[in-house]
């Protein structure tokens, strides 16, 4: 038997097992779970939906060992995955969050309904997500949120841009005269990790007609974690020289929820703010390298990137009834997000030797800024309209909504070459080369990348949906949008739901969809500077939309990306508290935006500038190499969801919940294409990003869950299958492939009281780590300390995490 098929074999055997552990009796109800995500008609079971819709509720989140609400999620719903990071600048602090496989930037994250702004940062290192700009999931504090509803189909004609993969809403507690608090504590097996956090929420009334204000206030430190080997190519004698893990993180929340009646409606306003700051590592750089000044750091040097993720949001609206069967809302909604770059523990080799000879120089600097802000209006309308004699359930409205993107400059020491900031001075570093400008680690942003500029969008939609009598239900969406930059697209969907017995049920969607290049993909520009293969100073450039550079390789400005998706699935009901649903699906995107692979110009000698025309662009603008975003593939991505619930009261006169959901997925690029007519498909988009697009996130996730109350004591028991990644981005052309593995995690609680409980646990009871490095074909990384896996992590490397938690309900 294929290894690859045996964990998908053991969960699908346990799914099948679940029904024989019944043993209520049969007239025994479970209280349904309403949902309100992927139809604007009224909200109803998460089984009766037309599309799939997962809900994960506080409970479900509080059984978890984690504070973060990405990993949370990650280790109870298996289509979405929260990659671990590390060693890749701003993306240590704000990781990406990515639904069925695809990218961060094709997930739409809603707060309470309403549109989520995304995070100024882009990813650009070899990581999942590459070339995309998410949303910030861990600037939501778990404290704040009642449960999360999340849509796995494709949901642009209804939401508008970048729910291709599908779209999460968190929705927010509420309510007065009621509130918790919570303290925890955890650590890793290797006495390092240590996190520790606390929470507490608060309902207060707000009025006399039943409105109120809740208040969530949390925060958290998560310790460094490192799991480097000796190094033992760049010492002597050999030690440990790199920080490989978790970076330290420091967190703050303050966010607010709350509805006042009025009128005939009420006002409402939710959001909130949060601060967190990250110490995360570079690489390495030894005595001898020309990176350093060995008079300050005689035995070698690590950067420091030091991080502060600034984030805040505010919604408010006014909701009421027009006339008998209508409602409208009418809303504004302001999100911003800002990461400040800082570099300490380092130098600028150009300002040391600077002749003659300064020797000094900042040991850190102020590196620069991305911000990103969005403002966005809605007026929504909801009722029924008889067609033909048929109630037929509406929604309508227009949104208008301006995305603004910002780089600011860091302080001169963290990009220039020299004090005088003069190419044509030549500056000799420790072993007679050219000395390297700028701070070492994260460079600057220059002068010349700073930018603040934007654009806006309006959209009209509708949706409609009727239902024939208990046994079909038809829906329809069309949404038109008009983008100040790159024109207008409509987009369309059908679904479908037939139940010809309460028992068994099939349910059926397609759709169009797109998804707009951001602003974060159009303006964002950095400039480092290097050494070509001739020995002389050049740029490496990141270069924007528009740019001289793009312009000369003939680079066309970003457009949409579009999609076409469709799913079929079941729902099975066939006894009481057990239920089963199964849906396939298949997303086809075209003119997916992507960050090309590095384009260097040709080595060896060139007679004439058409046998070398890369380096005929390139030479002339000082620029050594060059990427770009562009619109350069598309993908097929077809997948799998099953999920199963069964429910055992009076078992040993407590109450057992079994759980397991399977997750397969696979996504194939199926051509690469290229706008310019000197640079190819694969140059642009080289082997490395492929295998990261199709191999970097598992093609299977599954979890299997057992909860089990009787009286005060209780027990959840969990295990997750990540499958097998592959990566190439730094090995080339051999693969790295890291083999899937089981993480079993096991929590005990208590209640002490009504009021007052402990939980104990421990996350990955059994220490797995992910494979270890080829130590021939991946050289030199295992050599420099890199055990386990760098730009595709899953679950990460820190092995067994203990932790305890004490919670208290008011």
């Amino acid at each position: 038997m294929h290894k690859t098929l045996q964990p998908t074999l053991l969960c699908a055997a346990l799914l099948a097992a679940f029904p024989q552990a019944q043993a209520q009796t049969p007239d025994e109800e479970a209280v349904p779970k309403v949902v309100v995500l992927g139809s604007r008609g009224a909200a109803r079971a998460a089984l009766d939906t037309a599309v799939p819709v997962g809900l994960v509720d506080a409970r479900d989140l509080a059984s978890t060992g984690t504070l973060e609400l990405g990993k949370a999620l990650q280790e109870l719903d298996p289509s979405f995955n929260f990659t671990t990071t590390f060693i890749s600048d701003g993306t240590d602090i704000i990781r990406p969050a990515t639904l069925r496989g695809l990218g961060p930037d094709q997930l739409l994250v809603l707060v309470n309904g309403k549109r989520r702004h995304q995070q100024a940062l882009v990813n650009v290192q070899q990581t999942v997500g590459r070339g995309a700009a998410g949303t910030d999931m861990n600037a939501i504090p778990l404290s704040a949120i009642d449960h999360i509803e999340v849509l796995r189909d494709g949901a642009a004609a209804q939401y508008g841009s970048d729910a291709i993969a599908g779209v999460i809403n968190i929705v927010l507690k509420e309510g007065a005269g009621k509130g918790g608090a919570s303290v925890s504590a955890g650590t890793t097996a290797e006495g390092d990790g240590d996190t520790i956090g606390a929470s507490a929420w608060r309902g207060f009334a707000l009025g006399e007609r039943g409105g109120f204000v809740g208040l969530a206030l949390e925060g958290r430190r998560r310790g460094e974690t490192n799991r480097a080997g000796v190094d033992t190519l760049r010492v002597n004698p050999p030690r440990v020289t790199q920080r490989i893990g978790d970076s330290l993180a420091r967190d703050v929340h303050l966010w607010t929820n709350a509805v006042l009646p009025a009128g005939g409606g009420e006002l409402y306003l939710f959001g909130g703010a949060s601060k967190r700051t990250g110490d995360a590592a570079g690489f390495f750089r030894p005595k001898g390298d020309a990176r350093n000044v060995p008079a300050v750091y005689p035995n070698g040097f690590l950067p420091n990137i030091r991080t502060e993720v600034r984030d805040a949001s505010l919604a408010f609206g006014y909701r009421a009834g027009l006339g008998a069967n209508w409602n409208y809302d009418v809303s504004f909604n302001h999100g911003r997000s800002e990461l400040v770059f800082n570099e300490r523990n380092s130098i600028n080799v150009s300002y040391w030797y600077e002749n003659p000879c300064a020797c000094a120089s900042p040991r850190e600097a102020y590196t620069g800024t991305l911000g990103f802000q969005q403002s966005t209006f809605n007026l929504d309308l909801k009722g029924k309209l008889s067609v033909f004699g048929q109630p037929v359930s509406i929604g309508t409205g227009v949104e208008y909504r301006r995305d603004s993107y910002r780089i600011e400059a860091g302080e001169p020491v963290s990009y220039q070459y020299g004090r005088t900031n003069n190419p044509a001075i030549v500056i000799r570093d420790q072993l007679g080369g050219i000395a390297q400008a700028g701070i070492q680690g994260f460079p600057g942003y220059t002068p010349a990348t700073q930018v603040y500029a934007g654009r806006h969008n309006t959209a009209i939609y509708i949706d409609a949906e009727h239902r024939w009598g208990d046994q079909l239900m038809l829906g329809s969406a069309l949404r038109r949008e008009r983008y100040s930059d790159f024109g207008s697209t409509t987009t369309g969907k059908l679904t479908a739901r037939f139940d010809p017995t309460r028992a068994f049920g099939v349910r059926a969607s397609a759709s169009t969809g797109f998804r707009a290049p951001s602003v974060q993909q159009k303006f964002y520009s950095s400039v480092s500077t290097n050494l070509n293969s001739a020995g002389v100073l050049t740029e490496t450039l990141t270069a924007r939309e528009g740019s001289a550079v793009t312009r000369a390789f003939g680079i066309a400005p970003l457009k949409d990306e579009t999609s076409r998706s469709a799913s079929v699935g079941m729902v099975l009901r066939p006894v009481s508290h057990f239920s089963v649903t199964a849906d396939v699906y298949r997303t086809d995107i075209d003119d997916r935006i992507v960050f090309s692979s590095t384009v260097a110009p040709e080595s060896g000698a060139c007679p004439t500038a058409a046998s070398c025309p890369i380096r005929a662009i390139l030479d002339p603008l000082r620029v050594g190499q060059a990427q770009f975003f562009t619109n350069a593939i598309d993908t097929e991505t077809l997948g799998l969801d099953i999920v199963a619930e069964h429910t055992t009261r009076n078992l040993a006169a407590g109450k057992l919940v079994l759980t397991g959901q399977l997750g397969i997925n696979r996504t194939h690029v199926k051509a690469r294409r290229s706008s310019s007519p000197v640079l190819s498909g694969t140059q642009l988009f080289d082997d490395a990003q492929v295998t990261l697009i199709e191999r970097g996130q598992p093609r299977q996730h599954h979890v299997v869950a057992a909860d089990y109350t009787r009286g005060a004591w209780g027990a959840n028991l969990r295990a997750n299958y990540y499958g097998q990644v592959q990566g190439q981005g730094f090995t080339a052309p051999f693969v790295q492939t890291w083999e899937g593995t089981w993480l079993v995690d096991l929590a005990l609680r208590h209640a002490f009281t009504r009021s007052l409980s402990l939980t104990a646990g421990v996350d990955n009871a059994f220490d797995r780590y992910p494979t270890r490095w080829d130590t021939t074909r991946a050289a030199p990384f295992p050599q420099l300390g890199f055990t386990h896996c760098w730009e595709t992590c899953p679950f990460g490397i820190n092995g067994r995490t203990l932790y305890a938690r004490a919670a208290y309900a008011f």
